[in-house]
């Protein structure tokens, strides 16, 4: 039973050439971001609201919701909690509301997964932003940081570091210059057959997806051995790397 007024059209229009519409308490923005939001979700690619928590984001997306689902939308909503499966769901509709840190994390999650299935978001589009300057100017300045326990990878880091020791010239191409190092192939070859024999390799290649974590420390490896040098490059204090 709500129709937009004059004022409400003009933010819509706004919204929907990227650009950012301040509008009073009582204007009805929520109203005017629908305006943008069932059009731009016409597209098939789907649309973010973005909000700034998961109250607004599950009441809006309710709220709201009725008119997209009326006019043959599908609608979701991102909240804490969610698992990777209803999260896929809930991106994978037409509208998706979520609160701005759930966003980002869901992103840095996805930038951590070996395969693209196992991702939840999908492309992003067009997005709706309540709030503008608390979520892209105050909130921004706190950066969203994922961490976990250490494993202790001491074992792997003395064997591999052993293995560089038996590598010659040859194995390997070094530019001082661009700060950068590569194994040849008789060189990969070489470093497969020692990581083999200690049990390390998983599968057949050295590139192998299982393989992953074990291509960073080697390549690490022949850095630190090859390309820096110490007290030049970094220096060491009392067991530590002090810069």
């Amino acid at each position: 039973g709500l129709r937009p007024f004059d004022v409400q059209l003009i933010g819509g229009m706004v919204l929907h050439n990227g650009g950012i519409a301040e509008m009073r308490t009582g204007e009805g923005k929520t109203l005017v971001g629908t305006l943008p939001v069932y059009l731009n979700a016409l597209a098939g690619k789907g649309v973010h609201v973005v909000t700034v928590n998961d109250y607004l984001a599950t009441r809006d997306s309710e709220w709201m919701g009725r008119i997209y689902k009326f006019l043959g939308l599908t609608v979701g909503v991102i909240v804490h909690g969610l698992s990777d499966e209803e999260r896929r769901t809930a991106y994978a509709a037409d509208v998706t509301y979520a609160t701005n840190n759930e966003l980002g994390f869901d992103y840095l999650r996805d930038n951590m997964k070996y395969e693209r299935a196992q991702m939840v978001q999908r492309g992003h589009s067009y997005a709706i932003v309540d709030e503008v300057d608390s979520i892209l100017v105050d909130e921004a300045r706190t950066p969203l940081i994922i961490s976990g326990p250490l494993e202790d990878r001491s074992e792997m880091y003395n064997t591999i570091d052993a293995f560089m020791l038996k590598l010659d010239p040859a194995d390997y191409e070094i530019d001082e210059k661009q700060k950068t190092s590569i194994f040849t192939e008789e060189g990969t070859e070489k470093l497969e057959n020692m990581l083999r024999d200690a049990g390390l390799l998983k599968g057949e290649s050295l590139y192998d997806v299982e393989n992953v974590a074990i291509v960073h420390h080697v390549n690490n490896a022949l850095k630190a051995h090859r390309l820096f040098q110490r007290d030049k490059d970094y220096i060491v204090r009392n067991g530590e790397i002090v810069i």
